[in-house]
């Protein structure tokens, strides 16, 4: 062993961080422009400094929030897939997916020239995100819950089209009608 001592956060620096995450969240899903770095670290209950700790940049920020949605789309899945039957289980990722396209609006400017700088993998999130849908997919067919001839990528498209026309909150219903709709399609 190398001796060298491995410190973990201290339990304020983690409560923080979350605090600013969660604060992100809510004002980049807010539908109002990019809010201000001292808005989110106003909204967090925290000083900009602890903001600027954690986060030294609006790109930092920015893709922590990102790939914390990503994370929770992906574990979501696998949790929903034991907590509820099948068709269940994809009706709420669909929530969850529709939570997390109305994050990316509030902060589109910056996470675009992220992902043409390649600071962000696009297409490694699509793969991760088609997995997830893929897995409830799966569960479905095992179940006979859901049709067997609808790919991943049908689903994807769909939703993206589905939070493009409606999107939320101030479509919250409409969208809330339209993923209704794709769930009756595909039932077998």
């Amino acid at each position: 062993m190398s001796g060298v001592e491995i410190r973990r956060p201290r339990a304020d620096a983690t409560r923080n961080r979350q605090q600013l995450l969660d604060a992100a969240t809510r004002l980049f899903a807010s539908g109002q422009a990019e809010p201000s770095m001292r808005a989110i670290a106003t909204e967090a209950g925290v000083g900009i400094a602890t903001l600027y700790r954690h986060f030294p940049t609006r790109e930092a920020l920015v893709e922590a929030v990102y790939r914390d949605h990503v994370s929770r789309l992906t574990a979501g899945a696998r949790e929903l897939i034991c907590q509820l039957d099948p068709p269940a289980a994809l009706r709420r990722w669909m929530d969850l997916f529709g939570e997390w396209i109305a994050t990316k609006n509030g902060m589109l400017d910056t996470l675009l020239a992220m992902v043409e700088s390649g600071e962000i993998a696009h297409a490694r999130t699509r793969t991760e995100l088609l997995a997830a849908i893929d897995d409830i997919l799966e569960a479905g067919r095992a179940s006979a819950q859901i049709r067997a001839d609808v790919p991943a990528e049908d689903i994807a498209a769909a939703l993206i089209g589905i939070f493009t026309v409606a999107s939320l909150p101030e479509h919250e219903a409409l969208a809330a009608r339209l993923l209704d709709l794709l769930m009756d399609g595909l039932r077998p």
